[in-house]
Order: structure tokens, then sequence, then C-alpha cells
């Protein structure tokens, strides 16, 4: 049994049956699309191609975080069972859900003041915030105690380095992550940005490239430049997609081909409907543990 309870987001962007084998309970965002109100519930509610296919026919959907009273409904049975807390957020540089999350740790410890519960800020997204994830239910697995496991959290988060690139501006235009002229001029000159994640946790445009060819080439150029031991890297690598599969295999085989000592076969999920949301389809992501985000 479980020394501690580790528990995560929707937004980590990885299986059900992933959560399920790791021991990782979750709580969901929620997403609005044409009028109805659905929990971001890894494909459920409305399969990940059909919620995709709505988007490029016009529908914008709308993300919503999960709240204080929300969280403390999550977080309360297992308080009932004596355990304690360690939930990791969805990066605070792109949502306001962390500080729901630590409201409503107050209101709980203020009820069952003999536990303990820590918040720890992923500052990431997607199966970069799931390769966190991932590592923590291995050291848990492992008997590493609570604050030991907080701690490690803390001190290692900035180490996953996590980079997109999208066919499909649309959606980053509405988002505001681009401007409409950059989303215009992206479109007619076949302009795929590169993009990442920063240390304060925000979603950074840092290249134009043209093509979408040239786009997978110089992301796995990128992670031959900031993986840990460079081509010798031997830990995990995880890909995500927004309906495009095949850019994700594509790019998987040749970070499996120019990373033979990975630890296993690239992972391949696709992104979840809130953080679908603000991508819109044609956006693949690269997640895998190198040099610190500084910048």
């Amino acid at each position: 049994m479980d020394s501690f309870i580790l528990s995560c987001c929707s937004t980590a962007d990885m299986t059900e049956e992933y959560f399920k084998e790791r021991r990782i309970p979750y709580v969901c965002f929620h997403y609005t699309m044409d009028g109805v109100t659905y929990p971001d519930d890894l494909g459920k509610s409305i399969p990940f191609d059909e919620f995709y296919d709505r988007i490029a026919k016009g529908a914008a959907p709308v993300t919503s975080q999960v709240n204080v009273e929300e969280y403390c409904n999550f977080f309360e049975p297992y308080l009932k069972e004596g355990k304690d807390i360690l939930h990791i957020t969805l990066s605070s540089g792109i949502s306001g859900t962390h500080n729901s999350a630590c409201v409503a740790r107050e209101e709980m410890l203020s009820k069952y003041p003999e536990r303990k519960i820590a918040i720890v800020d992923s500052l990431n997204a997607s199966v970069g915030y799931g390769l966190l994830m991932d590592a923590l239910a291995d050291l848990r697995d492992k008997g590493v105690s609570f604050e030991e496991t907080r701690d490690w959290a803390e001190e290692n988060k900035l180490f996953i380095n996590s980079w997109f690139f999208s066919t499909d501006l649309t959606s980053f235009k509405r988002g505001g992550r681009i401007s409409a002229t950059s989303a215009i001029l992206g479109t007619v000159l076949n302009i795929c940005p590169l993009m990442n994640i920063d240390f304060q946790g925000r979603l950074i445009p840092r290249q134009k490239i043209r093509t979408k060819k040239k786009a997978i080439q110089e992301t796995v150029k990128t992670m031959e430049a900031h993986a840990r031991d460079g081509r010798d890297y031997n830990g995990k690598c995880f890909l995500v997609h927004s309906a495009c599969e095949e850019d994700a295999k594509e790019l998987a085989a040749l970070v499996e081909e120019r990373f033979p000592r990975l630890s296993e076969k690239v992972l391949i999920n696709s992104i979840g409907t809130v953080i679908g949301s603000h991508t819109g389809p044609g956006t693949v992501g690269l997640f895998f543990w190198g040099d610190k985000r500084v910048d």
C-alpha cells in the first residue's frame, strides 16, 4: 500500500490506463464546446478524433480550471482515509489552478490538521507534466518518503524540456499566443513555429521554421542540443499530438534513431481536450529530461 497519495490534474495528458496502473488519481479540468460543458476526462466524453474534427470545422472550445471546491472534494476522501497527499498542478504560467489547489489545501488542513498536503507547481503541461508524474511515481514505488518526493519534484522539475511545433495556427491566434498577422503570414508561408515551455512555465515561441518536415528535423536537433548526455541520453522520451499521429510517429522514429540508448520506445499520446482547446489540431510536442530551463 502506498504511504501517500500522489495525484495530479487531467492536463498531464496521460491515458486512463496509465493513471490506473501507476495509482495516480487525477482531478478533471473542464471545457465548453458548442454550448455544452464536459469534463476533461481523457477523451471519454468526446473522443479525441471527434474533438479535433469539430475544432477544424469551426468549433471554439473554452476551458475552465479546477476550482477550490472541486479540489476540496477531490482531496477529502483520501484525508478521511488517513492519507497524506502530494498533488502536482498544471503550470501556473498557463493556468490559475495552482492557486486554487493551494487555497483548498489550507481549507482541508483546517479540517484535518493531523494530515500533510503538499502542492507542487509542475511548471509544465501535457505529457511534460506527465513525465514529471512518471518520475515521482517511480520514487513513491521505491518507498521514498512524502517529504523527499516533494523536495525532489521541486528540485528537478525544471530539467524537463518541452518543445512544440504546430502546422495550424488558428487556435494559437484565437488564444492570443500569436498575433493575427503572424498567423496569416505563417499560413501563407507554411511556417511552423517551434515553441517551448520556459522556466516560468509559459509557452514561448522560439523559432519560425518553413515546412513541417524541417520543423520535425529541427525539433530533434533541439533535443540533441539539450538532452541530458546529448545523443547518449538514456532516459524516457514522451510525445503528444493533436490529430496528427503520423507527424508524431515520424518524429518518434527519428528520435529513436538518433538516441539509441533511450530507456524504452518513445511514448505517444494525444493532447487532451483542455490543452487541445488552446493548440487546436496539428500540434506535436516532444518531452525529455535535459538541461535546466533558465529563461
